[in-house]
């Protein structure tokens, strides 16, 4: 199982993202976009959107927070993971 998460320091979305992520101890691979603008590009070109987090799991692509945070009230999130 993979998790990766495209995101900036000082964004509350991606600090909430890696919460959930951390209270279900689930490791993550994070790849910080802040001053690095090919990375943002790589992200953009991938996912199809410019702002952060953007988050992997398995190579699916499931969005950013809002995206996650709905996963897991539904339920869905623990199977992907």
């Amino acid at each position: 199982m993979s998790v990766v998460i495209y995101s900036t320091r000082f964004c509350p979305f991606c600090v909430r993202a890696k919460q959930l992520f951390d209270g279900k101890k689930i490791s993550y691979k994070e790849i910080a976009v802040d001053n690095d603008p090919a990375l943002r590009q790589e992200m953009m070109k991938k996912s199809g959107r410019h702002t952060v987090p953007q988050i992997w799991i398995n190579d699916k692509h499931i969005g950013g927070c809002d995206e996650l945070y709905a996963l897991q009230r539904s339920g869905k999130l623990d199977s992907l993971l």
